[in-house]
């Protein structure tokens, strides 16, 4: 089997971007969702704040790089209504990825006994200067955020394997970086 031609793949940028916030948001939201009920991924909270940090700036780069790359345009025969729900899906996603790690570090930053933050352990994160209020507000909004992407990341797989393997047509192959057509 061929590759998809350039046109209607992502680029390599794209994917890579994809695949690595991807895993990095996935190990967040089991350590983040979990840590309450199993109480050894508490040890991995330091982790799960820089890995929110990096999820941060790689979305931003992964923004950036979307608004100046146009997405491969989805198939023909794609219905108008899963078009606009894949894009809204799309779009809340990356909200998402901006707002669960901002919610995180002011939730840290807004609290009265703070801890350590830094990025694993190579360099401090500053605060936000955030009042205790908003630190509680923040902490309510990402633990709603958090439950809102796990919905919305079961959503975004369930779709792609449904093209993939019911549709049969190329919408995964597009950011897999190994599949073809």
């Amino acid at each position: 089997m061929a590759r998809l031609p350039q046109d209607q793949r992502y680029s390599g940028v794209a994917i890579a971007f994809h695949w690595i916030i991807a895993l990095l948001a996935i190990v967040n939201l089991a350590v983040g969702l979990l840590h309450d009920a199993i109480p050894a991924l508490g040890a991995l909270m330091p982790g799960h704040k820089a890995i929110g940090i990096t999820v941060l700036a790689l979305t931003a780069g992964r923004l950036a790089w979307r608004l100046a790359h146009r997405a491969p345009p989805l198939p023909a025969h794609t219905p108008a209504w899963e078009k606009g729900l894949a894009h809204a899906t799309h779009w809340t996603l990356y909200a998402l990825l901006l707002l669960m790690p901002l919610s995180g570090w002011a939730m840290v930053s807004g609290t009265e006994k703070r801890r350590p933050l830094d990025w694993f352990g190579t360099f401090d994160i500053p605060y936000l200067p955030v009042s205790t209020a908003t630190g509680g507000a923040a902490h309510e909004a990402h633990e709603l955020l958090g439950w809102l992407m796990l919905a919305l990341v079961v959503l975004h797989v369930v779709a792609a394997l449904r093209h993939h393997l019911i549709l049969r047509d190329n919408i995964l192959a597009r950011m897999a970086p190994v599949l073809r057509r």
